[in-house]
């Protein structure tokens, strides 16, 4: 069977791996259609990625057909169309006791530190697949994506009439847009790339962008945006160790700083800007069961668009030429989807 393995950062090869066994207990066979290359796949290619594990075959925003189930299985059943939930908890920590399975002590996240499902066919958990009557299996492929923005905003708890800053229009930021625009909150964007500005005026009619160019300009217009109190909440969504640091300074008085992005280097700040503004700073990891749900049901009546969000397609067979240019922004790729079984999209 084909799959596709990251040997060693920016080492990608095509292998021949087992077919899959029979579905063990509580266990789904699934075929994979459709698969979304996101910033993890990309941290791990570039070797940024602190939780990757090599070689892995990557692959955890999925859209995929049911092939085959245990028989103590009942949520889902053959030719269903999923996305799944990639965050494999192990439901007896700490976290997993208190409901908070996305940041489980021994979590494994599918395609990222366990393979993926950049192959063929694979088995996974049936409780984490999430059906859908309606959507394609590109759009279930999105689904993981947005539920990484639906947590980060739910971490930041903006509510209508507050300033909020997202940095970063990458997929991340964008997915947290999605959300952040449901809550009535007055939204600006900021990025380093204009394209991605000119993306989010035209698609999501955002009025307040922001161009980073690091000279201070943006603060002052920032300012003027939020009448001299900066923002409410800021949600940095770069994974950049340098705009991480600086977000603090976008931060109103008894503000909320959240990071959704990930880095491996340390990030660093004067503590009299964290201290004066009594500032609160949380961590946003992965996503809840919850998001998947709601996602699927937001998408499929017309809440949420995803045809702006797919500006590139590869078949599986060009993945490892095409990959290389998807992590240069001036690529400007939004989302790229994996066409890993030929054809059907429905």
């Amino acid at each position: 069977m084909r799959a596709i393995r990251l040997k060693e950062p920016k080492h990608l090869e095509y292998v021949e791996i087992e077919e899959p066994s029979v579905p063990g207990p509580g266990q789904a066979l699934v075929r994979t259609h459709r698969m979304g290359l996101c910033g993890t796949d990309y941290s791990g290619y570039l070797g940024k990625m602190p939780f990757f594990r090599y070689p892995r075959i990557p692959g955890h925003e999925l859209g995929v057909e049911v092939l085959a189930v245990a028989g103590d299985v009942s949520n889902v059943r053959p030719g269903d169309r999923c996305s799944i939930e990639p965050y494999m908890n192990c439901g007896a920590c700490h976290a997993c006791r208190k409901g908070r399975g996305n940041c489980c002590e021994k979590l494994n996240v599918i395609g990222v530190m366990v393979d993926g499902g950049l192959c063929e066919r694979f088995l996974v958990r049936a409780d984490k697949l999430h059906v859908s009557r309606q959507l394609s299996y590109e759009q279930l492929a999105l689904v993981e994506t947005l539920a990484i923005g639906c947590h980060a905003n739910d971490r930041g708890a903006p509510v209508e009439g507050e300033h909020v800053l997202i940095i970063g229009a990458g997929p991340i930021g964008l997915a947290t847009l999605e959300f952040t625009r449901l809550t009535g909150a007055v939204i600006s964007v900021m990025d380093m790339v204009p394209s991605r500005l000119e993306f989010v005026r035209r698609t999501y009619g955002i009025e307040h962008t922001v161009l980073f160019r690091g000279d201070g300009g943006e603060v002052e217009q920032m300012r003027e945006i939020t009448g001299g109190a900066m923002y409410d909440l800021v949600t940095d969504a770069t994974g950049n160790n340098r705009s991480m640091g600086h977000a603090v300074n976008y931060v109103a008085h008894t503000g909320t700083l959240v990071y959704v992005g990930i880095t491996t280097d340390e990030i660093s700040f004067p503590h009299p800007a964290l201290h004066r503004r009594e500032m609160t700073i949380k961590g946003s990891r992965n996503a809840m069961p919850g998001d998947f749900a709601r996602i699927i049901r937001l998408i499929e009546n017309g809440t949420i668009n995803t045809t702006p969000w797919i500006t590139h397609r590869t078949p599986f067979d060009e993945v490892v030429r095409d990959f290389e240019s998807y992590t240069r922004p001036e690529s400007g790729v939004i989302k790229a989807i994996v066409e890993v079984t030929p054809g059907d999209n429905r």
